[in-house]
């Protein structure tokens, strides 16, 4: 599929692919590997009324993680087949857009937000949708892909071509995500944010295309220029912002 393809980006493809959220091999199978890497930066819930919040949530991958993490798991998707697998994994499943999630001010201790910023018009929106339901000195982690050369190269014609890469034609590159602009507006909504690379394990890509590994590890890398997580958290009221630069906070930029 060309890059400017119009079916680029259709939501449709994530019905048409719902009976394979939970393949391990299947179309998502990187979205279980990035799940986990998530996972490995929130903490354990501090009670049993702890909330995470996943925004577009798809099939639930989170879903694991969250429950022995300790965290009750809300799931916001407007996909009806993609939030019917969620909630047969035990996610509380809330149909809605993630430029208006339907839940109160303040409500989550944790919002993830997971490969969703790069197939909406308004990344911002949506992380300004994040910061308003997350509450102050709560947990934020996102993933999205750069908006580079590089990353249109790496993240579209030659990964959707590999085994566990995404599906053809699920991104559109004309929707990756402006780094500087993310982290401004971060600032803006007070959240402390802090980028990273990401890529998956060599090894363990080889380990599970001869079904010796279920999940795939993800690594750090020492620029975001493709695949890029955000770590952070919102401010608590009256505290100072954190006195790095946008630039200093992009690693790699």
């Amino acid at each position: 599929m060309r890059l400017d393809d119009p079916r680029r980006n259709d939501p449709a493809q994530y019905d048409a692919l719902a009976d394979q959220w939970w393949e391990a091999s299947g179309g998502f199978a990187m979205l279980h590997w990035l799940a986990a890497s998530r996972a490995g930066h929130v903490p354990p819930a501090a009670g049993p009324g702890a909330l995470l919040v996943d925004l577009a949530c798809g099939g639930g991958l989170m879903a694991p993680h969250a429950a022995r993490l300790g965290y009750r798991h809300v799931g916001v998707d407007l996909n009806g087949p993609g939030l019917a697998v969620a909630a047969r994994h035990g996610v509380l499943a809330v149909r809605g857009s993630v430029l208006a999630v339907p839940l109160r001010d303040g409500c989550a201790d944790v919002v993830v937000a997971g490969e969703v910023l790069e197939h909406v018009d308004d990344d911002v929106a949506v992380l300004a949708e994040a910061a308003r339901v997350l509450r102050p000195g709560g947990t934020l982690v996102v993933d999205a892909i750069a908006a580079t050369r590089l990353a249109g190269l790496i993240a579209v014609r030659i990964a959707e071509r590999l085994p566990g890469g995404p599906p053809p034609g699920i991104h559109d590159p004309a929707l990756f995500v402006d780094r500087r602009r993310l982290l401004a507006a971060a600032d803006r909504l007070g959240l402390d944010l802090r980028l990273v690379g990401l890529r998956p394990s060599l090894r363990d890509v080889l380990a599970w295309r001869r079904g010796r590994r279920a999940v795939v590890r993800m690594r750090e890398l020492p620029t975001t220029a493709v695949l890029f997580a955000g770590y952070g958290r919102k401010r608590e009221d009256g505290e100072p912002r954190e006195r790095a630069t946008g630039a200093a906070r992009t690693v790699g930029a």
